[in-house]
């Protein structure tokens, strides 16, 4: 396995650690069901960027990055739009 494989793989497991990070927050929102001192415009930057750089890993065929980015996307949407459901209460 060469360096470049290497780093690659720990890039797209960095991604979904980064993608996890978002889950404990979309849970709390979840279950108080309030938004409160949360920066919907924050996360909704957030989810701007990760869409970029999941074109960005289709259009450079980078596995690691899209696969990392989208699920770094999915989770970060999921703060975001439980944020806009939940806008604080």
């Amino acid at each position: 396995m060469t360096i470049k494989k290497i780093v690659a793989y720990l890039f797209g497991a960095g991604l979904l650690v980064n993608a996890g990070l978002f889950v404990p927050q979309a849970i709390k929102i979840f279950e108080t069901q309030s938004a409160k001192d949360v920066a919907v415009m924050t996360f909704a930057g957030f989810n701007v960027l990760q869409l970029i750089g999941i074109w960005h890993g289709y259009l450079q065929r980078d596995r690691s990055l899209l696969v990392g980015m989208v699920a770094s996307f999915l989770c970060c949407g999921a703060v975001t739009a439980l944020a806009i459901i939940y806008g604080g209460r």
